[in-house]
């Protein structure tokens, strides 16, 4: 899930690989002893066979399934998950006998069913026939709708959604990861529209009342959250690579928007193939385009039947831009890594989730990396390393490998240390025993373990036999426990032409001052400013020396590999911000990176990210000179309500980057880079927050000439503009872009509208913002965006807003993000007052198990309000010597 050229030689190399064969049904064992489960484990299903018959407009839908299964040991009676379901009837046959009427029972709040029989149920093989009924909703949980306008007017189409603990308001199933069956899932539906699911449509009737029914091929042994239907006015386009019929799936005339996806997919695939060394074993695999959002995700892996929402796979040149370009491939490769890594091995429970969402974002950078190198994207692993480490380094962190015991708990295990640390910990091993070796143990990892649940020491094992190096211990020291490592360089003395470094290895924490800290195993690589070859070390027992080529300014952690921050002496800093110029661009991104990070946690002086930030060229790579700017752009937010330092800084940053907005300027030059016209969408919004009176000036000139310009707005550019305008709107620009956004034709765009509508600084149009979201207008999976947006500029309105009308709000995010979406509206405050609020919602509506991003919002409102007052005069007192 998703909060994207082979060399022919490599092609042929590999053509001949063996797909791993499917098993053939069996029937079912029990799942490991020590896997968790919420569920009695005297009975697990082989097969179901589903006939589902769903009702739009009324929003139910009735169906029967009938499950093939196993009495591993005798019992009276078999419960599976089950919810929002009403049970019409249901009857167990045994290998002889007549079938036996259970007894139904339904516990709403454990979400299962229990069927008791009269007598108990030896060991065998059974057939349990269900006939129910279930909801349709309006959030992606189970079989949902969305809506969305067309020029003939409104449609609607479904969809499911089933990660995680989602396929039993579906499917009455044993809905846990390590119950692997096979599904055969029929459909009757209106005849003029197009269903689509895991396997091929096998046999399509017409049936006498003007429908059809649709009969889909048996899938694989797979877990039930992989499950997957839709339904709607669909257009489809397909390309044949490598045997495989690759599918982009739309709703009707939109299926050009998805032709980039389909045509990347296709080399994805040729190198995934190759990668694993195992084919992709479906006839089929679509990429299902779909409206509107959720707070949870932005794409979804179902194997054979990729669901993404529009936002994230289709290219409008009207609206698109790089960075969606960018984007639309990186959720692409990520879902379909996980056809592999998670569809054909996955997780035996949500512990170990990491190894399904920790490696398709690894293998999503690596493919990006490989298949377009013009992106340079390298330089991306810093911004994943930074995500993760905001989450690591406070108190409510909690490890890559986490026990997790509710459905609520597995939701939240989805979140920046599972996905982004899990990545950055891959290349961090990866780097250390060798691309060859990881790749050999990886496919031994696959094929071993295809079709079947595996743990993170399965993998480990598999690495480390092929790497013929231990690995185990280090993974274990940064998957079994929490936390940032921190290298401190205590000396680094030149002598004979090498650079003698002595370090510390101590832990970053930004709310912990006193906190003892942890002990990793750390591979460290460092390298001297000029030199060729870097040295490698393993920093074990808290110290580590190491010699390092050359004497010239110490970079450690070269390459930004490694899982740590690194801080430094003030004159070995110095010594780097002097030579900062040629430090090379990634290690200028990890330097820039730590230093802010310590400064904002009182271990560096926080102006030294300025030092750096002075010292950058013009020159300086597109995505650096983008790192300072998001940096300086949340510094400027730091000082809301404070005018006059504000303008202070604003002074200083716009002198640093309007020379930077000169170079590339407004419109984009032939042959400029990818990275540069990033960059100046960038440019564009950070010095319109920065209050660039010319800027905004000028957006505002080409949002009015377009309607007799054509030039005016291009569709690269057409977001940064639009963004502009809407955050400095007065009444009558707002309500100009309101009308807009009514008259708006593509839902996509119509929805970018709305969210702009939701970023007006101005906190009595984001009031009317917050207020329209609850209505019908911007559409029901617009709404909790809007507010989301409205936070960015006015946490506390946001919030407050959000409790004040919580049962409208909860209607309008799905049931998987609730219990962190509240708290992240609020995480933006510096207000001693949020955070009591804070307190008080969790307390009143979260259980002690489900507080974890109530927790880790509240620190860092309270990192925030200690920065603002602690920190930010150093900032000042920098400013004013410069």
């Amino acid at each position: 899930m998703r909060r994207t050229l082979i060399v022919t030689a490599l092609i042929s190399a590999f053509a001949a690989a063996p797909a791993v064969a499917a098993p053939a049904a069996a029937p079912a064992r029990a799942i490991a002893a020590d896997a968790t489960t919420q569920l009695p484990r005297s009975v697990a299903p082989s097969h179901y066979e589903v006939s589902i018959t769903p009702n739009a407009a009324a929003a139910t839908f009735t169906s029967k399934a009938t499950i093939s299964l196993t009495v591993l040991e005798p019992t009276s009676s078999i419960t599976l998950n089950a919810a929002d379901m009403a049970f019409a009837s249901a009857s167990l046959t045994g290998a002889a006998g007549a079938p036996m009427q259970p007894k139904i029972s339904v516990d709403e709040a454990n979400q299962t069913a229990t069927f008791t029989f009269a007598q108990p149920l030896a060991r065998g093989e059974y057939k349990l026939a269900l006939d129910y009924s279930g909801k349709i909703g309006t959030q992606a949980n189970g079989l949902f709708s969305l809506d969305y306008d067309t020029p003939e007017g409104k449609r609607r189409a479904l969809y499911t959604q089933f990660e995680n603990s989602d396929a039993r308001r579906m499917i009455p199933s044993w809905d846990e990861p390590a119950y692997k069956a096979t599904f055969t899932l029929e459909a009757v539906i209106p005849a003029d529209q197009m269903a689509v699911s895991n396997m091929p449509v096998k046999t399509s009737t017409a049936l006498p009342d003007g429908r059809k029914r649709v009969l889909f091929g048996r899938s694989p042994k797979m877990s039930t959250y992989l499950l997957f239907f839709a339904l709607g006015d669909f257009d489809r386009a397909t390309l044949n690579v490598a045997g495989t019929e690759l599918g982009v799936v739309t709703k009707k005339g939109n299926v050009k928007q998805a032709r980039y996806v389909l045509d990347e997919s296709g080399k994805l695939l040729k190198e995934f193939n190759n990668y694993f060394g195992v084919r992709y074993p479906l006839p089929k695999l679509d990429n299902v385009a779909a409206p509107g959002r959720s707070q949870f995700f932005g794409a979804m892996e179902n194997w054979g039947a990729i669901f993404t929402f529009e936002y994230a796979i289709l290219l409008d040149p009207a609206i698109s831009t790089q960075g969606d370009k960018e984007r639309a491939f990186t959720i692409a490769a990520h879902e379909m890594a996980h056809q592999w890594f998670g569809d054909l091995v996955t997780m035996r429970w949500w512990d170990d989730l990491w190894l399904n969402e920790g490696f398709a974002s690894w293998m999503e950078s690596r493919m990006t990396e490989k298949l377009h190198p013009e992106w340079n994207s390298t330089l991306g692993a810093v911004k994943v390393r930074e995500d993760a480490m905001q989450r690591d380094s406070i108190a409510s962190t909690h490890p890559v490998v986490q026990h997790v015991e509710t459905v609520e708990q597995a939701s939240q295990a989805f979140d920046s240390i599972t996905y982004q640390k899990g990545e950055a910990v891959i290349r961090m091993l990866e780097n250390y025993v060798g691309e060859t070796a990881w790749r050999d143990g990886v496919r031994a990892y696959i094929k071993k373990h295809s079709y079947a649940n595996t743990v993170s020491d399965d993998l480990w094992r598999e690495i480390e036999r092929a790497a013929r190096k231990p690995v185990t211990a280090i993974a274990h020291d940064f998957t079994l426990q929490p936390g940032v490592p921190m290298i401190r360089v205590v000396d680094a003395t030149c002598k004979a032409g090498n650079t003698h470094v002595s370090v510390e290895q101590g832990e970053f924490t930004r709310d912990r001052a006193d906190k003892k800290p942890l002990a990793w195993r750390v591979p460290v690589i460092a390298q001297t400013v000029g030199s060729k070859t870097p040295a490698r070390a393993l920093v074990t027992g808290g110290k580590g020396q190491f010699t390092v080529p050359g004497c010239g300014a110490l970079v450690v952690n070269a390459g930004q590999a490694g899982y740590y921050r690194t801080v430094y002496s003030d004159a070995l800093f110095a010594r780097l911000s002097k030579d900062f110029a040629n430090v090379k661009p990634i290690d200028q991104l990890g330097v820039l990176a730590d230093s802010w990070a310590l400064g904002m946690a009182g271990l560096q002086d926080p102006a030294h990210f300025l030092d750096l930030a002075n010292a950058l060229p013009l020159s300086a790579d597109p995505q650096v000179w983008g790192r300072v700017a998001g940096t300086f752009n949340g510094i400027n937010d730091r000082y809301r309500g404070d005018e006059a330092r504000r303008q202070k800084f604003a002074a200083f940053a716009l002198k640093r980057l309007r020379p930077v907005m000169t170079q590339i300027g407004w419109n984009a030059r032939k042959g400029e880079l990818e990275t540069v016209a990033t960059l100046r969408e960038q440019m564009i919004v950070t010095l319109s927050n920065l209050g660039d009176a010319g800027v905004i000036a000028e957006a505002r000139r080409r949002y009015a000439a377009q309607s007799t310009d054509a030039t005016a707005v291009p569709g690269p550019l057409r977001k940064a503009i639009m963004h502009v305008v809407a955050s400095h709107a007065d009444a009558a620009t707002w309500e100009q872009m309101r009308a807009a956004a009514k008259a708006e034709k593509s839902q996509m765009i119509k929805d970018s509208y709305y969210d702009l509508l939701a970023s007006a600084e101005d906190k009595a149009l984001a009031q009317r913002a917050l207020e329209m979201a609850l209505t019908d207008e911007p559409g029901v999976t617009n709404s909790a965006d809007m507010i989301g947006t409205v936070a960015e500029n006015h946490p506390e309105l946001a919030f407050d807003f959000a409790l004040a009308n919580i049962a409208k709000v909860n209607e309008r995010v799905d049931v998987t993000s609730r219990s962190r979406y509240f708290p992240r509206l609020a995480q933006g405050s510096a207000e001693q007052s949020t955070l009591a609020k804070l307190e008080k919602y969790a307390q009143e509506h979260l259980a002690p198990t489900s507080r974890r991003d109530a927790e880790a919002a509240a620190a860092n409102i309270a990192t925030r309000i200690k920065v603002n007052n602690e920190l930010l005069p150093k900032i000042d007192k920098w400013l004013a010597a410069h």
